[in-house]
């Protein structure tokens, strides 16, 4: 009976030290995975001939589908969150004596940091998460391979056109709520009037200088390729999982949170180092 127990022990043992040696194997796998199909969405972007009538109409809908239904409420939320902020960073300021810091600091909380990565979280969690989740779905119940069996890849009749989409709602949502969040600054600071336009100008260059505005916009386009790519990716490819919906959106969160913060560091690094 002991000689038993300690078989069944160290074969148990065994067992977890063999599925946590394979655990880094995977996760680097996982990632190949991820890079891989990036390149490939990249490089089906790029070439004419992906755009066929289906993959139009496919792309076209799930533009629709995955910007305009959050559009009015994402900038409405980003509408409320900048006066909101704005007064209350204004009157701190006023109070301390640093009124003439007050709108730049708004506009790079809000405009350079805040929004791009509320933009991105929003699109991810609306639009991309479920995305790759349905995709998950139709590979497991084999609606790739009824689409191949007729002579269509599955790869650009059905990803290539959510993932463009996810970056074009994401972009939208972005700059969209960027500029309005810029135009109610303003309003709160200095009401409706031009008189404050001189001073604005001067705080939004200053604040927006070229290596700024390159990392804004390099840091807002590495957001929506995040959002759209890694979601999808795990939903084609779930090497870790049990091939389900909710295994794929649970890898896809996990997996485009960690690069979101790095996205997010490597920004903050290069705009204050």
């Amino acid at each position: 009976m002991a000689y038993h127990l300690a078989m069944s022990i160290l074969s148990s043992s065994a067992q977890r030290l063999s599925r946590a040696g394979r655990a880094p194997i995977r996760w680097l796998t996982g990632w190949g995975h991820i890079i891989f199909f990036g390149a490939t969405v990249l490089v089906l972007a790029m070439t004419p001939s992906s755009y066929a009538r289906p993959t139009r109409e496919a792309l076209m809908r799930h533009i629709y589908v995955d910007t305009a239904p959050i559009l009015p409420w994402f900038t409405t939320l980003c509408a409320l969150l900048t006066l909101v902020i704005t007064r209350i960073v204004v009157v701190t300021a006023y109070s301390y004596g640093l009124s003439q810091y007050a709108l730049e600091m708004v506009i790079r909380v809000l405009v350079l940091e805040l929004i791009p990565l509320t933009a991105a979280m929003f699109v991810a969690l609306r639009c991309t998460i479920p995305n790759g989740a349905a995709l998950a779905e139709m590979r497991r119940l084999g609606h790739f391979d009824t689409l191949r069996s007729r002579g269509q890849d599955p790869v650009v009749t059905q990803v290539l056109p959510r993932a463009l989409a996810g970056i074009f709602a994401t972009l939208t949502l972005a700059a969209l709520s960027c500029v309005v969040a810029l135009v109610l600054a303003y309003l709160a600071v200095y009401g409706a009037t031009a008189a404050g336009l001189g001073p604005y100008t001067h705080v939004f260059g200053h604040v927006f200088n070229p290596a700024v505005s390159l990392i804004f916009v390099i840091k807002t386009l590495c957001f929506s390729l995040a959002v759209s790519v890694i979601p999808m990716a795990s939903g084609l490819y779930d090497l870790e999982g049990d091939g389900s919906r909710e295994s794929a959106a649970l890898q896809g969160l996990v997996r485009m949170f960690a690069v979101l913060l790095l996205l997010e560091a490597a920004s903050l690094a290069g705009n204050y180092s």
